[in-house]
């Protein structure tokens, strides 16, 4: 029988237990896969799949393909050196006739292979596969306590945690039932349904007819379905009164997880409340009841949400004034607390920003203001001063709102709540605006901020949080980053990026570090958070396309020049090395950077030219030099190297016929200067010793 005509088997193992939290519930499933893999393969079975699913009350695993018998493997022992196992003629001394024995083989069959420095004999064992359904007990316990999560917990008197208490296990090979036992828990053929519509436990006697067993039983046991099913019936029901759900991919994932049958519901609240903030609302909602909130075709947010029951649809109406009710208590608290906040214009919240710690070492949140205020007026100063004004006012009031009741209440809201606060005090529109937008990017490739107010101002905060903590060595440290300083050091790239802003990145973290007290190591503090930013560019700058050795040859300028401008000289250099005469220059520019010397040589002096090849290229450099530098003011830069380029013929000519380092040590001194100021042109646009 072939390979190919061996009977394949599946596997069902089902974990049952008490309620698992949504949180954990999708770690757990994905680990309960890889773990499954990782045990057959240790254990020399073979699979075409494993699959796994997963519900509040039950983790699954099923696997397809098994053959009956375990692969046969060959085994390598290593005995004594062969020096030790071999006497002078080559015979084998008691050494290698103990080892071969204690194996169960002949010296005779003993090999010599080489390990680490020596040479040592190797007893083969040849090993043939059992059958797998005599493993599969020991292998079914393995991999139920191979999943670990946070917060697993023990029960009863057992000594083995899990995270959830285990109820029932289901083990099927085939339509064989495997009998194992963890802590007094034996397995069967039997499952459960739904807690409360189908709690009588029910047989599985076939592998494929699980999910739809489950299914008869109000059970989904598939999170994708569950998904699909959330998605399909909300999205419907919301088209019923001419709406759409708010799109939430998280939401949608937590509640997937939170039940096992869903059954979606519409339901409504009065219209009364829809004068509160939208955020507010769309927040109490999610965080709270984890509803789903319905715009109108407009994005204007309506009365109606939808419940995610873990029900069957005839309790739809019982559900509804249920959630109802519940949601109307929860607006009325929220109500209560925007209210209360705008008492108090959060103009009169500034000096309680003093009894707020930012961070022990770094002072209050009023000092930290302070300090966004006066780099963010700096920032204005260079960007549009006529903002000044507005930019220092927002600064100011940018963390009063932190101190507010629905802040308390909703932390996620911080900036947006502020928004509403300064229009209900009559701020500035783009004052109130630049308190949201003070915290965009929120994550990589997010919205960015639509004033130049808000831009500055989120400029002008992630710089202090940066320099800050760099500042008292709390650095990101491999996947350590509890302040979120790579998050928002990208964010500081991508607003310098998408605006255009004529900023160096040295320019702005050293204005950041000024306003810092009693930091007396500035430079070496500026020069990590240049090189933390540098980080952070090239893979950025990867992603756009261009190759590695093209950001390289520019990186080195990231922090002296904008990064508009770095942009612009990677696109440049990338659209040169697609000219033919590309590779030539290289080679030429390349002789020049490997015969000059890292240390100074004395100014070039035009009478000690003498040959006409050094003159030649003298007189060519000169004639373009002042060309480059007004062309690189002008940000032209392939211009600037198509203008460069030019020198390759002179750079060779010059190499073929003339002897630069003459016996004449001022002639060699001359020549290494007039070769080190082409250099010095060059690299003013790129590194082209770094291009490939």
């Amino acid at each position: 029988m072939t390979s190919n005509e061996i009977q394949r088997s599946s596997l069902l193992l089902e974990i049952g237990t008490e309620d698992i939290p949504a949180r954990f519930l999708p770690s757990a499933i994905r680990q309960l896969k890889e773990n499954t893999e990782t045990i057959f393969k240790n254990n020399h079975i073979r699979f075409s799949e494993v699959k796994t699913v997963g519900s509040p009350r039950r983790l699954a695993v099923i696997a397809h393909g098994i053959p009956p018998m375990q692969e046969d493997r060959t085994k390598e022992i290593f005995g004594p050196s062969k020096r030790a196992a071999f006497d002078a003629d080559g015979s084998p001394t008691k050494a290698a006739t103990g080892f071969a024995g204690s194996q169960g083989i002949s010296a005779e069959k003993l090999i010599v292979k080489k390990k680490d420095k020596g040479e040592y004999v190797v007893a083969v064992i040849e090993e043939k596969g059992i059958y797998v359904r005599e493993l599969l007990p020991d292998i079914l316990k393995k991999i139920v306590i191979s999943v670990h999560l946070p917060k697993s917990m023990r029960w009863g008197g057992n000594d083995m945690r899990f995270i959830r208490p285990i109820r029932w296990l289901l083990s099927l090979f085939d339509n064989e039932t495997i009998n194992f036992e963890i802590e007094g828990i034996k397995s069967g053929n039997m499952t459960r349904g739904h807690r409360f519509l189908s709690p009588a436990a029910f047989q599985i006697k076939e592998i494929p007819a699980y999910a739809k067993l489950l299914a008869n039983n109000h059970v989904i046991v598939d999170p994708e379905e569950r998904r699909r099913i959330i998605t399909e019936k909300a999205e419907k029901l919301s088209s019923s009164i001419n709406g759409k759900i708010v799109k939430d991919e998280e939401l949608i994932e937590t509640v997937s997880n939170l039940v096992e049958y869903p059954a979606p519901v519409l339901g409504s609240f009065s219209k009364e409340y829809l004068k509160l903030p939208k955020e507010l609302l769309i927040t109490v909602m999610r965080e709270h009841q984890k509803y789903f909130a319905i715009e109108d075709i407009k994005g204007m947010l309506t009365n109606y949400f939808i419940i995610i029951s873990n029900t069957a649809e005839e309790n739809s109406e019982t559900v509804k004034i249920g959630a109802e009710r519940v949601i109307r208590a929860r607006f009325e608290d929220a109500k209560f607390y925007f209210e209360e906040d705008c008492r108090k214009k959060l103009e009169d919240r500034i000096s309680g920003l003093k009894k707020v710690v930012y961070q022990e070492k770094l002072g209050n949140l009023y000092e930290k203001a302070l300090r966004v205020q006066k780099l963010a007026s700096y920032l204005a100063s260079k960007i549009n001063a006529s903002l000044t004004q507005k930019v220092e006012r927002a600064a100011l009031l940018s963390k009063t709102d932190l101190l507010t009741g629905v802040v308390r209440e909703f932390p996620e809201l911080q900036g947006i709540i502020g928004k509403y606060y300064a229009g209900n005090d009559k701020e500035d529109t783009e004052v109130a605006a630049a308190l949201m937008e003070q915290y965009l990017p929120a994550y990589h490739g997010g919205r960015l901020p639509e004033t130049e107010t808000g831009a500055i101002l989120s400029l002008a905060d992630k710089l202090d949080n940066i320099t800050s903590f760099f500042s008292i060595g709390l650095i990101p440290t491999g996947s350590e980053d509890p302040f979120a300083l790579r998050r928002q050091t990208l964010a500081v790239i991508a607003i310098l990026l998408n605006k255009g802003y004529n900023l160096s990145l040295k320019d702005i973290v050293d204005a950041s570090l000024k306003n810092l007290k009693g930091t007396n190591r500035s430079g070496e503090i500026a020069e990590t958070a240049l090189r933390f930013f540098e980080q952070r560019l090239e893979p950025l700058f990867l992603s756009e396309g261009y190759g590695s050795d093209i950001i390289q040859s520019v990186l080195q300028l990231s922090a002296e020049i904008p990064l508009k401008e770095i942009r612009r000289r990677l696109q440049a250099l990338k659209d040169f090395k697609e000219k033919e005469d590309c590779n030539d220059f290289l080679t030429a520019i390349k002789r020049v950077k490997n015969i000059i010397p890292a240390t100074a040589v004395p100014s070039l002096k035009v009478k000690l030219l003498h040959e006409d090849p050094e003159k030649n290229l003298y007189e060519k450099f000169t004639a373009i030099k002042t060309g480059i530098g007004s062309l690189m003011d002008g940000h032209k830069y392939s211009e600037s190297i198509r203008t460069l380029s030019e020198l390759t013929e002179p750079i060779n000519y010059f190499f073929d016929n003339v002897l630069v380092m003459d016996k004449q040590e001022e002639i060699k001194l001359n020549r290494l200067a007039l070769l080190k100021d082409i250099w010095a042109t060059a690299s003013s646009i790129a590194d082209f010793s770094k291009l490939q």
